[in-house]
């Protein structure tokens, strides 16, 4: 008997740690600022601002994402660490990494991204010391996200992708882009802790289709 309560014990004691290491890391982690222009049927309308990414294109995610971490981990001329920031961005496949992440494809191609802390310009971002992996000025941008929880297994992922293609097709509103599978939290955040969204562009803001452009950061 006395032994069961001590594995009782023991269990919730890594419960409690478990759930204290997630409600951390949610709280200490940088997020993309954004602004919320509209709520509807749980769809959120949402503008971002100009925003500065480290990208990369790879045959693979791994790959990729490699290239980016060491980036912010100081391959970069000033030799400088960065902090990751959040949300991960995936597009495509979903991938088991932690913020900043985009992910998307080229031709077959593993295309990533790290949002850069908001602290960085396109003059200040450290220059990376890798050929392949670049600096780009990403315009404000319009976006609609549907937020769910849990783990985002690639069939929670397509039933979000659909219910917020179905809310969007029956508002009217337009979409300008792929979506994206958007993780707020690191590998070791509980389940029931998960914060998931599924974002689109929409192409309902005349300046994001016609006046801005990603720009490429180039440094001799």
């Amino acid at each position: 008997m006395r032994s069961a309560r001590k594995i009782l014990f023991g269990i919730g004691g890594l419960l409690v740690l478990w759930i204290g290491w997630g409600a951390y890391v949610d709280r200490t982690t940088e997020r993309v600022p954004s602004e919320t222009l509209d709520r509807f049927d749980g769809v959120e309308i949402r503008r971002y601002p100009r925003t500065i990414v480290a990208e990369t294109t790879a045959g693979d995610s791994r790959t990729a994402f490699g290239r980016l971490f060491r980036y912010i981990s100081g391959a970069n001329a000033r030799r400088e660490e960065l902090s990751m920031t959040a949300p991960v961005a995936v597009r495509g496949t979903a991938i088991p990494m932690t913020a900043p992440v985009r992910t998307g494809s080229d031709g077959g191609d593993v295309m990533m991204a790290f949002y850069l802390p908001q602290t960085y310009t396109s003059e200040t971002a450290p220059t990376p010391t890798d050929a392949d992996v670049r600096l780009v000025v990403e315009p404000p941008r319009t976006v609609a996200v549907r937020r769910f929880s849990w783990y985002a297994t690639d069939e929670r992922v397509r039933r979000e992708r659909e219910r917020l293609s179905e809310e969007l097709t029956r508002r009217g509103l337009e979409t300008d882009g792929e979506p994206a599978l958007l993780q707020y939290n690191d590998p070791w955040t509980p389940p029931f802790m998960r914060t998931n969204e599924i974002e689109v562009p929409v192409a309902d803001v005349p300046d994001d289709r016609h006046s801005d452009h990603s720009l490429t950061v180039t440094r001799e």
